[in-house]
């Protein structure tokens, strides 16, 4: 069987991924990755946890000898590279655990995979490294409406992020998602290693960790508690339903060029306000409460340092390449994710009071 390590496999983006992996490709075999740091839990993927072709492996990427071994021992031929610290508040606060996992990690990964893949006779044949990047490396976009001559590309401004597009990171978390892409880069070009990297928009539905905005305003308006929005709510954002993505990250991973990069984007761009105020009419129509009664929830609080007003893909590079497009639109992943967050109390409880972290402490020890 081929051997298919997924890193950060417990985690948001990651679990949608394993579970498309395990379920399609029965004649794989998936190893998830996951250092189980707050972000991840195994609870994401308890459908699959007893499928015959799945795996799990505590590690911690910046492990080297560890990740050596694996790849070694288990005879690894495809990674797919999800595990990141992805916050931004937690990137200005700690921008050393940022530099360590994103960056070190990465380059584990990458020193690890080269090493073992150059000692076998067909060295880097039927080989893929894939790592999954973010749009903020970009920087920000200019706001502005097109001028209603027909040619604008988005609905807030005609620029759009393409693979062209210069680097110009402007938090901790951005500055080291942004140097990781430079070393899977550079071990293309140095080594002649085949690596893909794709950059994504914000996304979002079920199993996201509750300090991102979605899952945190949704449980917020269910339990009637105030719904903190930076500035005045005119960041504006692409939103990428998670399960595209996934479908994204299966397409490229078999059928993307070595070397390429690629954009993966909803065309969905929504106000940060506009995205809060859709959930508040769904959470409240949902839970038999009048139309739009928890709007006075919503409160403006200083914005955040270096926070971009504006990130937009443009993913139409993967539609001509391989025949990508989100089958998704951001109203309808809205209405799925809402449910799927007030249908799934247990698991936002279990997250939010830590719960899962305990149960993992006492199965595999502390961190």
């Amino acid at each position: 069987m081929k051997t298919i390590v997924i890193t950060g496999g417990a985690g948001f983006i990651g679990n949608h991924v394993v579970r498309l992996f395990v379920n399609k490709y029965p004649d794989y075999r998936i190893i998830n990755v996951d250092k189980l740091t707050y972000a991840g839990n195994l609870a994401n993927l308890k459908d699959v946890e007893h499928s015959p072709n799945y795996e799990f492996r505590r590690i911690d990427i910046c492990d080297f000898d560890t990740v050596y071994s694996l790849m070694r021992d288990e005879q690894v031929s495809g990674i797919v590279h999800l595990a990141a610290e992805s916050h931004v508040d937690r990137s200005i606060k700690d921008p050393f655990s940022f530099a360590q996992t994103n960056v070190m990690g990465t380059l584990s990964l990458l020193q690890s995979a080269r090493m073992y893949w150059e000692s076998l006779p067909e060295k880097y044949d039927g080989k893929n490294f894939y790592h999954i990047s973010t749009d903020e490396v970009y920087g920000a976009l200019i706001l502005n409406r097109p001028d209603g001559d027909g040619h604008g590309n988005g609905p807030y401004g005609d620029d759009l992020f393409t693979e062209e597009n210069k680097y110009m990171p402007h938090s901790p978390y951005s500055a080291s998602k942004a140097s990781s892409d430079h070393f899977v880069r550079a071990f293309h070009d140095t080594y002649g290693m085949p690596t893909i990297i794709t950059n994504c928009s914000n996304n979002y539905g079920p199993y996201q960790f509750p300090e991102k905005l979605i899952p945190l305003f949704i449980n917020n308006i269910r339990n009637r508690k105030p719904l903190p929005v930076y500035g005045k709510g005119e960041n504006v954002r692409d939103w990428l339903y998670v399960e595209d993505h996934a479908r994204a990250i299966d397409l490229i991973f078999h059928n993307g060029i070595p070397g390429e990069t690629y954009n993966i984007g909803g065309f969905n761009e929504k106000k940060n306000i506009d995205v809060v105020k859709t959930m508040v009419k769904i959470v409240d129509r949902l839970l038999g409460r009048a139309e739009n009664e928890d709007e006075n929830l919503i409160t403006f609080v200083t914005d955040r340092a270096g926070h971009d007003l504006r990130y937009a893909i443009d993913a139409s590079k993967l539609n001509r390449h391989l025949g990508w497009k989100p089958q998704v639109n951001f109203d309808e992943g809205i209405e799925l994710t809402v449910k799927w967050y007030l249908d799934n109390e247990e698991w936002m409880n279990n997250v939010t009071s830590g719960d899962y972290q305990r149960y993992y402490e006492s199965m595999y020890g502390k961190r």
